[in-house]
């Protein structure tokens, strides 16, 4: 593989496949979700190496509620453990984590565990790594203009006064840049209420891939593939 050129700043990922790829080794999709859990803490220090400096991974949807029961409890399961062992993990490579979505309907101790994660990661200068777990785009847009709206109705601000920017100060991701490049693995196209804000301008990679089997050699192939187009804003190509 040649030298990547153009590598992107933010890399925003929709891990998929993962209840397939254990149906296909005969075993039970929170199998899959459990090897899942071990692929983000693999590419999380991958990325970091690459050069990428901010990572955002779809964990848990908004949707995802409305799965089995006894599936949605294994990913709240999977997602406590990955919580209780982050801190040590990003505290050793430097990474400092974020979490966007509505926590109100996470269990206290699963909030609790992210507001630690936060707080002790809050200093680290190298990859920002986000996790959007009860996130839904949708949702997220509809919170930041209830937000927006507070404003107007508290006199702060009149209706004129709201501008993209002010909208977008007020989604989850205000700390951070829009992403570069979207990646969906294991061979499904759709978007599925995912930044829908912020990616209006970011490139998008497709894999037939399932995440449990996205490694190291498949993020350089999206990373290659997104340096090798050519970006564009508003007809404008940039460099």
């Amino acid at each position: 593989m040649e030298e990547l050129k153009n590598i992107p700043n933010h890399v925003a990922i929709i891990l998929d496949g993962n209840g397939r790829w254990a149906k296909e080794k005969g075993m039970p999709r929170n199998y899959g979700h459990m090897q899942g859990a071990k692929a983000v803490e693999d590419i999380l220090v991958d990325a970091r190496d690459i050069g990428i400096k901010y990572l955002t991974v779809y964990a848990f949807s908004t949707e995802n509620w409305s799965r089995p029961e006894a599936e949605v409890s294994a990913l709240m399961t999977i997602l406590r453990n990955y919580l209780k062992t982050s801190i040590k993990k990003s505290m050793k490579n430097n990474v400092r984590c974020r979490v966007i979505g509505e926590r109100s309907l996470l269990s206290a101790d699963i909030q609790k565990a992210i507001l630690e994660l936060e707080e002790t990661t809050a200093n680290n200068t190298g990859l920002t790594f986000t996790i959007a777990i009860n996130y839904g785009s949708r949702d997220e847009i509809t919170r930041a203009v209830r937000k927006v709206a507070q404003k107007v109705e508290n006199g702060e601000i009149k209706a004129a006064d709201i501008t993209e920017k002010m909208i977008a100060e007020n989604l989850d991701t205000a700390y951070m840049p829009d992403p570069d490049l979207m990646i969906r693995t294991c061979n499904e196209q759709r978007i599925s209420n995912y930044l829908l804000w912020q990616c209006a301008y970011t490139e998008f990679y497709f894999t037939p891939v399932a995440w449990p089997d996205f490694n190291k050699a498949e993020l350089l192939k999206a990373v290659e593939a997104y340096g090798n187009r050519t970006r564009k804003f508003g007809g404008l190509k940039t460099e």
